[in-house]
C-alpha cells in the first residue's frame, strides 16, 4: 500500500512535511546541530565514527549511509528524530570519510576485499553497541546491508526502512534508468571511478552547499571501498523472502527520480509486504525531502 492511500489526516501530516522540504534553505552539512554528541564505535573491521542525537534512553533509530556516504547524509533527518523522542545515531561505513581507517585488513584473519558480510557483520556490531531493538534504515547499499542482517538477526531489529535501496537481486546495476545495460560490461572498478568523478564534478547538480560537503568528504574515502561496494551491487542477494519471513515491519522509500525506476520499488515493496512512498526528487530524499521520510518512519514506527 502507498503512504498517500492512508487516512485524510495522514495525507495532511505528509503534506506539511512537503511544504516544510520544500522551504529547506542552504547549510553547512559539517556541521550537526548543538546536542550532537560524538563517539566511536569499535567493529570487526576497525574503528567506526559514529553521531547521536535525542534523549539517551529514547528507542534507537540507527540510519545507515550508503556507498562514498557518511552520517552527515542524515543531518537533516537526526534532530526530527531526536525531538519526537528517539535517539537518532549514524555512523560511516568502513572504508567511508571518518571510518576510513576501516577495512578488511583489520579482520581476523585479514582479508584484502571489503565483503558484504564485513559490512553486516560491522552493522550488528554497532546495533549490539547499545540497546535494541532499534529501527533502522539503510540509504542505498546500506538498505542490502541492513536486509541481509535483519534476516539473520531480527532480535535486533524493531523495523526496517530501505530508502533508495537496490530493488531488485542479481547485477542491480544492470537495472539503472540510466547506462545499466552497460553496466555488465565494465569493471566495477571503472563504474567506481566514474561515479567518484561525477560527484566530485556535482554532475549531478546537487546544491552547492551539498555539493561543497561531499567533494571534501573524498579526501578520506578509500577509493577501494567504493571499487568493492561496487562489486558487491553486481551480486546483490535475492532477501525478500527471508526478510519478509520475519514479519518485522518494511518501508520502502524511493524518489520520483531514482536510479532504479519505481516499478522496481514497487515491485520490491509488494514482494517485501511493505509500505511504499514515492517522494517527488532523486535518489537521496534523506538530503532534499528529510521531513516527509521522517514522518513516513514514525508513521511506521508508531502503528
Amino acid at each position: 500500500m502507498g503512504l498517500g492511500s492512508g487516512s485524510g489526516r495522514a495525507q495532511g501530516v505528509m503534506g506539511r512535511a512537503a511544504a516544510a522540504d520544500a522551504a529547506l534553505t542552504p547549510i553547512d552539512w559539517s556541521r550537526f546541530p548543538p546536542g550532537a554528541e560524538r563517539d566511536r564505535v569499535l567493529a570487526p573491521s576497525g574503528s567506526l565514527a559514529r553521531v547521536s542525537m535525542g534523549p539517551s534512553g529514547g528507542q534507537r533509530v540507527v540510519l545507515v549511509p550508503g556507498v562514498t556516504g557518511s552520517k552527515e547524509d542524515f543531518v537533516r533527518m537526526m534532530p526530527l528524530l531526536a525531538a519526537a523522542g528517539y535517539r537518532a545515531e549514524s555512523y560511516d561505513m568502513a572504508g567511508q570519510y571518518e571510518s576510513c581507517a576501516a577495512g578488511p585488513e583489520n579482520l581476523e584473519p585479514p582479508q584484502r576485499h571489503y565483503t558484504l558480510d564485513l559490512f553486516v557483520d560491522d552493522l550488528v556490531a554497532v546495533l549490539r553497541s547499545a540497546a535494541t531493538p532499534a529501527h533502522v534504515l539503510g540509504y542505498s547499499f546500506a538498505g542490502t546491508v541492513a536486509s541481509v542482517a535483519a534476516a539473520r538477526y531480527p532480535e535486533l531489529f524493531a523495523s526496517l526502512t530501505l530508502l533508495s535501496s537496490p530493488p531488485v537481486a542479481g547485477q542491480a546495476l544492470r537495472s539503472f534508468r540510466i547506462l545499466g545495460p552497460i553496466t555488465g560490461l565494465v569493471p566495477a572498478s571503472v563504474e567506481a571511478r566514474l561515479m567518484m568523478w561525477a560527484v566530485r564534478n556535482n554532475v549531478h547538480r546537487a546544491p552547492r552547499d551539498r555539493a561543497v560537503f561531499v567533494r571534501a568528504r573524498f579526501a578520506l574515502t578509500r577509493r577501494a571501498s567504493v571499487e568493492d561496494i561496487f562489486g558487491l551491487m553486481k551480486h546483490t542477494p535475492a532477501v525478500a523472502d527471508a526478510l519478509r519471513a520475519t514479519g518485522l515491519p518494511v518501508l520502502v522509500v524511493a524518489g520520483s527520480g531514482d536510479v532504479w525506476p519505481v516499478e522496481a520499488h514497487d515491485e520490491f515493496a509488494r514482494r517485501l509486504g511493505a509500505t511504499l512512498l514515492v517522494i517527488h526528487t532523486g535518489h537521496s530524499p534523506c538530503e532534499s525531502a528529510p521531513n516527509q521520510v521522517t514522518e513516513a518512519m514514525l508513521a511506521m514506527i508508531s502503528a
